[in-house]
C-alpha cells in the first residue's frame, strides 16, 4: 500500500490467515523491549499501548496518561462517547485500568467545558532523530510545555531533537481506525468505501477478539470522525481512533544497533508527558 496521491481499496484478508500485511507499520515494542509482529517493512514501526499500559501501570503512570487523553478527547470531539470515537476508545481504556467512573466522568466534563475549571491540557509534538539517525516523532499531552520541552530534550541526548516539521519528509500523517466485526462474511472492502477511508487493511490476529474479523481504516486525517463514527454505526466495535504518523522509509540496522534504538525509545515512552511515539524502525 503506497501512501501517496488517491489511495486504491485492495482486498481484506481474514486475520486468522494473515502472516504478512501489505502496508508498511510502525512496529510496537513492550516494556521487555520485544518486538511485536511486524506490520509491514515500507511504514516502520507504531508503538502500540497495550503492553507498555499494563506494565506502565504497576509504576501508577497510566491513570495520569489515561486521564490527560480522557480531558483532549472531550475538548476536541465533544463528551458525548456515542458521538466521539475517540473519547469511546479513551473511556474503554480507562475502565480497563480499572479507574473509577467518577474520574472518568470528572475528566470528561472537564475536556468539554462542564466544569468551572479551565483546560490546560495540550498536545505538543517533538520531533528528531534517535542513534543511528532513525527518525523519530513524539506526541506529548501535557498542562506545562515549558517544563516539558527541556525533560524531551535531555531524552534525545543520544539522539539530535529537530525542528517542528522536521522529519515531516519520513512520515504520512493519517487517520487510522482499529475496529472488529462479529459477522465474519462481511464485506470489508464495501464498508471501507461506504464509511469513506481511504484504505483497508487486515488486524494482526492476537488483536482481533475470537470469533471476529478485524480491520484497519486508513482515512483522511479530516475524515477520521466521520468513518469511525460511520463504522461504529455500522456495528463495529472501535479498538482505536487516532492520528498517526505512519513512516514511509523505516531504517534497517543490524541487532546490536536495533537494541539501542529501541532502549532510546522505551526511555522516551516512559515519561509520564509522553503518549505516542512513531519511529520509522525496521
Amino acid at each position: 500500500m503506497i501512501f501517496r496521491g488517491t489511495l486504491s481499496l485492495h482486498g481484506l484478508l481474514l486475520a486468522s490467515g494473515v502472516a504478512m500485511l501489505a502496508a508498511a507499520r510502525v512496529i510496537s515494542f513492550n516494556l521487555d523491549l520485544e518486538l511485536a509482529a511486524d506490520y509491514n517493512d515500507d511504514m516502520g514501526a507504531q508503538w502500540k499501548q497495550a503492553g507498555r499500559e499494563a506494565a506502565a501501570l504497576k509504576k501508577g503512570q497510566v491513570f495520569g496518561k489515561l486521564v490527560r487523553e480522557l480531558v483532549v478527547a472531550a475538548k476536541l470531539g465533544g463528551g458525548d462517547p456515542d458521538l466521539n470515537a475517540r473519547l469511546a476508545v479513551a473511556v474503554e481504556k480507562a475502565r480497563k485500568a480499572s479507574m473509577t467512573r467518577d474520574t472518568i466522568e470528572r475528566a470528561i466534563k472537564k475536556g468539554s467545558g462542564q466544569t468551572d475549571e479551565a483546560v490546560s491540557i495540550e498536545q505538543v509534538t517533538y520531533e528528531g532523530f534517535g542513534p543511528h539517525k532513525v527518525p523519530v516523532v513524539v506526541e506529548c499531552l501535557t498542562d506545562n510545555r515549558n517544563r516539558t520541552a527541556p525533560e524531551i530534550r535531555h531524552l534525545f541526548k543520544d539522539g539530535a531533537l529537530g525542528q517542528p516539521g522536521s522529519m515531516a519528509f519520513f512520515f504520512d500523517r493519517l487517520g487510522v481506525v482499529e475496529a472488529s466485526h462479529t459477522d465474519t462474511s462481511r464485506d470489508v472492502e464495501a464498508d471501507a468505501i461506504e464509511a469513506g477511508a481511504q484504505n483497508v487493511e487486515p488486524l494482526e490476529a492476537e488483536e482481533i477478539p475470537e470469533g471476529s474479523m478485524g480491520a484497519r481504516f486508513l482515512t483522511d486525517p479530516k475524515d477520521l470522525t466521520a468513518v469511525g463514527n460511520w463504522l461504529k454505526n455500522a456495528g463495529w466495535k472501535i479498538s482505536a481512533s487516532e492520528l498517526r504518523y505512519l513512516a514511509k522509509n523505516p531504517v534497517e540496522l543490524d541487532a546490536a544497533a536495533h537494541q539501542q534504538v529501541v532502549n532510546f525509545l522505551n526511555t522516551i515512552d516512559d515519561h509520564e508527558d509522553v503518549h505516542r511515539v512513531y519511529a520509522a524502525l525496521k
